[in-house]
């Protein structure tokens, strides 16, 4: 026969043992907000600020404008043309996307010489 006394005591055991707290709960997903938070600060953020700059510098784009491309080409914007953009080079034209565009020339050399 099963005794009644027995199984009181291992369920008040069980209820002990099962029963963590909200803080403890809360404490344990502190370290990986934390970590999504130190994520988003060192990743994601200055991700978005290059994307501003760089949208910036494409819609400010005009003929004339002296600008390097992603693969280190140097040129002079001789058309523009919806996201096509005809650059001069010393031995011709080509046509990139304005994707490719990465940067103004002068900016460019004045980093270099700083």
């Amino acid at each position: 026969m099963i005794n009644i006394q027995t199984i009181g005591i291992q369920v008040l055991a069980a209820d002990a043992v099962a029963a963590p707290s909200l803080g403890d709960s809360l404490l344990s997903l502190a370290p990986m907000l934390l970590f999504i938070a130190a994520m988003y600060f060192f990743f994601v953020a200055p991700q978005r600020k290059l994307q501003k700059e760089r949208e910036k510098l494409q819609s400010e784009l005009a003929v004339g404008a002296e600008v390097i491309l992603a693969n280190g080409i140097y040129g002079k914007v001789y058309h523009l043309k919806d996201d096509r953009v005809t650059i001069e080079l010393e031995s011709g034209r080509m046509v990139v996307h304005k994707s490719a565009i990465v940067g103004k020339a002068d900016e460019a050399a004045k980093a270099i010489q700083a």
